[in-house]
């Protein structure tokens, strides 16, 4: 846990929260390590598995993962190339587009390009830092005047090009999958329509209904739609472990991929326990269950 990333204090509340759960299950030895530098070197000698709690950066890019490859050790989540893909916004949507993967129309504007300014029939849009997590660098940009504001912000933050992403209207939904199993749907409802980094962290207002439990024949019939379209998205960039897969869900009931996470949180608002909850799992039990899947690619 912990890390160099933006998201390092996330990181450490998800990591506290799995050595605790999985030392509660009195079947392992944990030793919670936080990393300070994008290396392994603090990690104990002689460990059976790493589970991964590091959020972005060098934790979630591929970094770490190809860093346990290369030791031999079994770590949670996906693989190194798997990673790196999922980290990167922009290679995730060719993919996705590739692969016939519903996701929201895109441009990049790369830095020192002098992008036109979206006409008002494009507005609003969603402006991305395209390779950082935790909604860090995510503006939604009603009108033209906070368009390069927006832009300047996400090419600052990640020094090479920013994601120009349609805003589809509608809801906010969310589908975890451990061992290519998806788990149920939930839907994301945020005080003011926007899930930012507030409301995913901070916030006490942000809802989380499950979709299952809704009395509309069409939610039952859009939580089958979400998790058949969240596992295609799981097999096209190459996943194993665990992953949350993003959406938006337009009006008429399409819904659009938006991203995949390789690292889930596991804070006290974090969706993937939840949804494992929902399952009959405990929190524990969650996270057991993510563990029975560590691997490393062989070098």
């Amino acid at each position: 846990m912990g890390g160099t990333s933006s998201e390092r204090e996330v990181s450490l509340a998800s990591g506290a929260n799995v050595a605790k759960a999985l030392e509660s299950l009195g079947k392992f030895e944990v030793l919670p390590t936080i990393l300070d530098s994008d290396s392994i070197d603090a990690l104990p000698e002689n460990v059976d598995a790493a589970y991964i709690a590091l959020h972005g950066g060098w934790g979630e890019n591929g970094g770490v993962q190809s860093a346990l490859d290369a030791a031999g050790i079994p770590y949670t989540g996906p693989g190194a190339a798997a990673s790196r893909i999922a980290m990167d916004k922009i290679e995730t949507k060719r993919i996705l587009d590739s692969a016939g993967v519903p996701t929201p129309p895109w441009r990049t504007v790369a830095i020192g390009e002098k992008p036109a300014l979206p006409p008002d029939e494009a507005l609003p849009c969603v402006v991305k830092a395209p390779r950082d997590g935790s909604s860090v660098g995510v503006h939604l940009v009603n009108t033209s005047a906070e368009f390069i504001p927006a832009l300047e912000d996400c090419l600052r933050i990640d020094g090479r090009e920013a994601l120009v992403e349609a805003y589809i209207p509608g809801r906010e939904t969310t589908v975890g999958i451990i061992a290519g199993e998806p788990l149920p749907a939930i839907e994301i409802i945020a005080k003011g329509g926007w899930y930012g980094y507030e409301e995913k962290y901070n916030s006490s207002e942000t809802a989380y209904p499950f979709l299952a439990d809704s009395a509309d024949p069409a939610d039952k019939a859009l939580e089958k739609r979400l998790k058949e379209i969240a596992a295609e998205a799981w097999r096209a960039i190459g996943c194993r472990g665990v992953a949350r897969v993003d959406f938006r869900v337009a009006p008429d009931g399409s819904p659009f991929v938006l991203e995949l996470n390789t690292s889930p949180g596991f804070t006290s608002h974090s969706l993937v326990p939840k949804a494992g909850i929902c399952t009959g799992l405990t929190f524990a039990g969650v996270c057991e269950r993510i563990l029975a899947e560590a691997a490393f690619d062989r070098r």
